[in-house]
């Protein structure tokens, strides 16, 4: 078994080795900027990961995996213009280094590049790791489409958010789980678990990135904090505010959410001391372990050797206790 570092040193050096030769440059720049971004790379880590609980030589799954990775990049440079984002992995987003329009059609010609890259996948297993993408591409499209609506809504209960987000952001964790299972011929129950990994795993994930977005540290955290409080997005801890919140709170909320103040860190202070008063930091790590502990479950029912399962349950823990 490979370690992730090792998986992860074979999916940067492909990334790094894509080369978009068409013209004008001038569309692909953006496109070349954003890779070379950086980041974890863990969804193409993922696909590799669980084709070698099976199979050896991950290279066979390198090519989709590097897909998965230019899909996600595309739909971060197409959500941080709808949010607005200034920075991106501590770097000024593509929309402020350029501007908008170039941001759509760049984004767009990373789709487009990403199921070229998926489309090299072998005839064998073409069809399903095809439509398991498609499937995977639209999701996401209805979880983002979620995440705009819910800015204008006031009504957004728990179990919507939790639906958004597993579109959004954990279904192409458990595509990636499930690609890498489909290419290495694993046995479709253990396929069904490693997804099932995947969306749990997801769920957590985006859990500790809201918990980041307010708590975290904007050199670690590559983002700007408190982003989501600005632009008044549905997290799980707002909704739980309004949710707790006494008249007084509620009160304050609903005036802030209102506003889009001239000094912004004052928006941020205020409704962050509401979580802090509701304790809502603590509530979002208990659902936090709650999905990694199901995740796990659904782990160890995989049906390979312990040993070999390791390494994802390293990632995963890794991922669980991130500053970033």
């Amino acid at each position: 078994m490979l370690s992730f570092e090792e998986i992860r040193k074979k999916v940067e050096q492909a990334v790094s080795g894509l080369r978009f030769e068409y013209p004008p440059k001038s569309l692909y720049d953006p496109i070349e900027y954003t890779l070379a971004l950086g980041g974890k790379r863990i969804r193409p880590a993922l696909v590799l990961m669980a084709y070698n609980l099976y199979k050896e030589q991950v290279e066979a799954a390198l090519v989709p995996a590097v897909g998965l990775e230019v899909f996600h990049n595309f739909t971060l440079l197409h959500d941080d213009l709808m949010d607005e984002a200034d920075k991106r992995r501590n770097k000024p987003t593509v929309h402020k280094v350029w501007n908008a329009n170039t941001a759509i059609l760049s984004g767009d010609a990373m789709l487009i590049a990403a199921y070229e890259l998926i489309g090299k996948t072998d005839a064998a297993h073409l069809k399903p790791v095809f439509d398991l993408f498609t499937q995977t591409a639209l999701e996401i499209c209805g979880g983002q489409q979620y995440d705009m609506e819910f800015e204008t809504r006031t009504d957004v209960t728990e179990e919507e958010y939790i639906e958004m987000i597993r579109l959004k952001t954990a279904v192409l964790l458990a595509c990636a789980s499930k690609m890498g299972d489909i290419l290495a011929d694993a046995p479709a129950e253990d396929a069904e678990h490693l997804y099932q990994f995947g969306i749990h795993i997801g769920l957590a994930f985006q859990l500790q990135d809201d918990l980041l977005d307010v708590y975290g540290n904007t050199e670690t955290f590559g983002k700007n904090i408190g982003g989501d409080i600005l632009c008044n997005k549905k997290t799980f801890l707002l909704i739980n505010a309004f949710r707790l919140a006494d008249d007084r709170q509620r009160s304050e909320l609903n005036r802030w959410i209102g506003t889009k103040p001239e000094h912004p860190e004052e928006k941020i202070a205020a409704v962050t001391y509401i979580y802090n008063e509701l304790h809502l930091k603590e509530l979002s790590e208990q659902k936090i372990e709650d999905y990694f502990v199901r995740a796990m479950e659904h782990l160890d029912a995989v049906q390979v050797q312990p040993e070999k399962k390791a390494v994802l349950k390293q990632l995963s823990e890794r991922l669980m206790n991130r500053q970033s």
